[in-house]
Formats: C-alpha cells, structure tokens, sequence
C-alpha cells in the first residue's frame, strides 16, 4: 500500500529543501516515490501557482485566494496523487490542504467550517498519512526567505513574504495549534544545519515507516 506524506511549516523553514533529502533517503532505502508541491505539481495547477504567487496580484480577496489554492489542489489530487498512490509509490508534497487551513483560516481569519468544507471537497477526501510539520522562528524564518529570493534567484512566495511579521507568528502558532490536535502530525526543530533536520524527519519517518510494515502496507522496489 502507499503513502502520502506532507511537509509544512512558515516560510524559510526549509520544506523544500528537506524534501529532497527525504526522498533521497527513502530511495537509497529502497521505496518508490514521487515529489510534489503545492499550489502546483500539474500544468493547470502551476498555472494557478503563478497568479497566487505573484506579488502583483495583492488585490486578491481572501475568498478568491482560498477558491484559487482549492482549484489548483483539485487538479493536483486528480491528475497527479491519486494516481501516484494508486501506482503504490510514497508521495511527498511540499503543502497541501493544511496550509489552506492555516494560513486562509488563521492567517486570513475566514470562517473555518466553511474553509474545512472546501477542504474536503477540492482534496476528494484524501488526507496525508504523515506530516512533517517544521518548526522555525517566524522572524528568521521570513528573514531566511526574503534573503533566499534576494539573493539566491529562487522562485519567490512573494506574497507571502510580503506580510508582516505579525502574520507569519500567527501562521506558525496556528500550525502547532493544528498538529496538537492530529496524530499524524510530527513536530520537527527546523533549527541547525540542513544535515541535523534531515536525521531529525528520517528518524520520524522510520517511526512511521516501521510501524506501517508490519501490516505489510508498504510497497519496496526491489
């Protein structure tokens, strides 16, 4: 059987980063897998992706902002998830719906049971079996993301970065607020050099992977 687990966290938390690394490491060990993000992971959906992302587009009313992310998230689930799983490989996505939650529910302050409908529906039902929620000061955080982009020519959340501090302490409390409420969830100290977190999520992640093999659940390519 397949899996499917996701990496959340503030901007500069190094999601993207530690993705690589886990998929790596769960190649060397054998398991079939997939990467993905989100808004994005399909033509459609990385269409999406550009007009969310594009500090231009700072006009966007919060209800369009969270019906844009849950369209791109339906084309996401469809084209390219679901069949990933049901091939039986491991799919790792940087964000999904809980990013929606946070940051449209607490972040933007819509109404949460409206928000969690549509959650529901745009992901057909699916839920991640794991999430690595990485845990990192706000304030470094977003000062490691702007300085990235600045500097580094990497593709901007810009508009994101964008917001004050302020609302970024809100996004991080409210994703631990979330992962107290969730088994699936695993807390992890984004804090250190990219090697110390990478063992900190393959620790986590053989926790879940031994607990899951032995009920034969998981598909090894041999």
């Amino acid at each position: 059987m397949s899996f499917f687990i996701t990496f959340e966290g503030i901007e500069g938390s190094g999601k993207t980063t530690q993705l690589l690394y886990l998929q790596e490491y769960l190649r060397t060990l054998g398991y079939s897998t997939v990467a993905t993000r989100e808004p994005g992971g399909c033509p459609i959906s990385d269409n999406i992706r550009t007009l969310l992302l594009d500090p231009e587009n700072h006009t966007i009313a919060p209800h369009t902002e969270l019906l844009l992310y849950s369209a791109a998230r339906a084309q996401h689930v469809v084209e390219f998830i679901r069949p990933a799983l049901k091939e039986g490989k491991i799919v790792i996505c940087d964000r999904f719906a809980d990013a929606t939650t946070v940051y449209q529910g607490v972040g933007r302050g819509l109404d949460m049971t409206q928000l969690n409908a549509i959650n529901s529906f745009a992901a057909d039902g699916l839920s991640p079996d794991m999430t690595l929620l990485l845990d990192y000061p706000a304030e470094e955080g977003l000062q490691r993301a702007r300085a990235r982009n600045r500097f580094g020519n990497l593709e901007s959340e810009g508009r994101f970065e964008l917001e004050a501090l302020s609302f970024h302490q809100r996004i991080r409390q409210g994703y631990l607020n979330l992962a107290a409420q969730e088994e699936r969830f695993h807390i992890i100290d984004a804090l250190g050099s990219e090697d110390i977190v990478a063992e900190r999520i393959a620790s986590a992640v053989d926790g879940f992977l031994a607990s899951r093999s032995k009920n034969n659940e998981l598909v090894i390519d041999t």
